[in-house]
């Protein structure tokens, strides 16, 4: 199944007076590119994000961004500093009786001083990982479902573009064969209107003609745009990422391509080989957003 490189997807989890938010947005990478922001209280938890989102995603830049808050008062131990508490207050005392000003000291103000007050962290550290995880993998598989959706649409038009180039390619197949036909007619008079007679040699005649066929067979190159044809197809249909896969076989469809454009001399092939080039480019587009 194709899938976009784009999507968002986000998720909250609360649960024992903790509360988790992850949002996780992605867009089109040559390579798998993911950047984390996490409180630094669990930041020990990135790299088991990192390795949940690479299982699930395999090209794209990723974004992620993670909240905790914990308002429970299992694993937050506060510790005051006494001792420091006293100093700020003995020097407070100091300074109001040197100015002249009021003792008055709120216990409120000292724990605003800094190391007064610090709050230490004792979380019960894999509760948190099973809970961030949850958290997170809910988040990648909206992500993942919103890619899925935009993949299916990327696949029925480069379908629909593909039975396009089918048909131009089927064209061009029977426009060549008269070709060789064309051109005995077309040199045969062109011989008899030189040498004003009606006597031909016919071995070298038909010595032009092979060297001629040869020039300008298309079959090899029609034979291969209709194996690469069936590539892509295939390769729509893949469980695997094959967005890197695709862009390579439009690059040989568009050789392919060229190299008929080059060897027939013929309008209307010509005209049908723009077509598809047009076409190509179109689908080619619609593959960089591919996984």
């Amino acid at each position: 199944m194709v899938k976009s490189m784009t999507g968002y997807g986000k998720s909250s989890l609360s649960i024992n007076s903790r509360e988790y938010q992850v949002e996780i947005k992605a867009v089109n990478h040559k390579y798998i590119d993911t950047n984390i922001r996490i409180p630094r209280i669990i930041s020990y938890l990135e790299e088991d994000i990192r390795k949940l989102i690479t299982s699930k995603i395999k090209r794209g830049k990723i974004d992620v961004s993670i909240s905790f808050d914990n308002y429970s008062k299992d694993g937050n131990d506060i510790k005051i500093n006494t001792e420091l508490a006293k100093i700020y207050i003995d020097n407070l005392r100091k300074l109001a009786e040197e100015e002249n000003l009021s003792h008055n000291i709120e216990v409120t103000e000292i724990t605003r001083f800094p190391d007064v007050l610090t709050i230490k962290s004792n979380l019960d550290e894999d509760q948190i990982k099973t809970e961030l995880l949850q958290a997170v993998e809910e988040a990648i598989n909206q992500l993942v479902c919103m890619r899925q959706s935009e993949g299916t649409r990327i696949s029925e038009d480069i379908l629909a573009k593909i039975a396009q180039i089918e048909t131009k390619k089927q064209e061009i197949f029977e426009l060549s064969t008269g070709l060789i036909d064309e051109y005995i007619v077309k040199l045969e008079t062109r011989i008899k209107e030189i040498l004003k007679t009606d006597e031909i040699d016919k071995s070298r005649l038909m010595q032009e003609v092979v060297i001629y066929a040869d020039k300008c067979s298309i079959e090899e190159e029609v034979t291969r745009l209709k194996s690469h044809i069936a590539q892509l197809r295939n390769l729509i249909n893949s469980e695997e990422p094959s967005g890197k896969k695709m862009d390579f076989i439009i690059q040989e469809m568009n050789r392919e391509t060229n190299t008929i454009g080059s060897k027939a001399n013929n309008l209307e092939i010509t005209n049908r080989v723009v077509d598809i080039k047009t076409i190509l480019e179109d689908v080619r587009e619609q593959i960089q957003n591919i996984e």
